[in-house]
């Protein structure tokens, strides 16, 4: 059954059109690297050794408590509170986001980055209030995969994501809100310390996770990031070059994360304000 331009909405054409323009972006970018690769590339190395992935620098703050953390992200926010930047984005969640280097950040905007590494939904939920008094125009989530490392239910995690999305819009009726979706791991590539405890999660369940999250997001009348297919391996694992251990990202990686950054925080590929807000703030 074909579906009308009267029940498609609006918004659902910019998002395929958006959608369109990343994979664009993503394939050439990936096309580029694996192309300055070969270039450079010395014809007598020995090709059957690993490809040596360049770790980011994750300075002092890997060595904070989490009320360490807390208590700084809270400053931070209360400076951005005090003198408003204009173009403020707000990136919340875990390591991913909290190692996010700043120079890759997309140009044109004031970054606020209140992830803490570690970061459970639960954990985000409880402190979404450290930057009530901000004004963002755009916020990113992206939280999800430390619960299911410490074997938190599917159920508990979206519903945890559900809590999180209806209080962003109410602390933020003006602010663009963007939930990520959870990434893919290495499998048994992983090198991660914890990589027994990414192996137990498989990541057709994140895949499944994810599809529940866009439902969530769609229902809620915020925006869906699908960042899984662009992170993923044929075989649906984190490919090799964007990931260090199997859980964190490279410098690739981020990369790519910044093209989709770029292309849907685009004011003219934003979808026009959805009615009925109120009533979708219950369900």
């Amino acid at each position: 059954m074909s579906i009308s331009a009267k029940t498609f909405p609006i918004w659902g054409f910019f998002s395929l059109v958006t959608n369109g323009l990343l994979m664009l972006a993503i394939i050439l970018l990936i096309w580029q690297q694996q192309r300055l690769t070969n270039i450079v590339a010395s014809p007598t190395a020995d090709t059957t050794s690993e490809p040596e992935v360049t770790k980011p620098e994750l300075g002092p703050r890997h060595q904070l408590n989490y009320q360490q953390w807390v208590d700084i992200l809270k400053s931070e926010a209360k400076v951005a509170a005090q003198k408003p930047p204009q173009h403020l984005s707000i990136l919340a969640g875990d390591s991913l986001s909290l190692w996010f280097p700043s120079e890759l950040l997309p140009e044109n905007r004031y970054w606020l980055n209140q992830a803490i590494s570690g970061e459970t939904t639960e954990g985000l939920l409880k402190r979404l209030n450290l930057f009530d008094r901000t004004q963002p125009q755009v916020i990113f989530v992206m939280i999800g995969i430390n619960d299911l490392i410490r074997g938190v239910s599917d159920e508990i995690i979206l519903e945890n994501q559900r809590q999180i999305i209806r209080y962003l819009r109410r602390a933020h009726p003006t602010a663009q809100i963007f939930v990520q979706s959870i990434l893919p791991h290495g499998g048994e590539e992983s090198t991660w310390e914890g990589r027994e405890r990414l192996l137990a999660i498989a990541n057709n369940r994140i895949q499944q996770i994810n599809q529940q999250l866009q439902t969530i997001a769609t229902i809620q009348g915020v925006k869906y990031l699908d960042l899984y297919p662009l992170f993923a391996s044929q075989e649906g694992n984190l490919r090799r070059e964007f990931t260090t251990d199997g859980l964190h990202l490279s410098p690739e990686g981020y990369m790519v994360w910044r093209t989709a950054l770029q292309i849907y925080s685009q004011p003219e590929l934003e979808p026009q304000p959805q009615q009925n807000n109120k009533d979708k703030l219950k369900i």
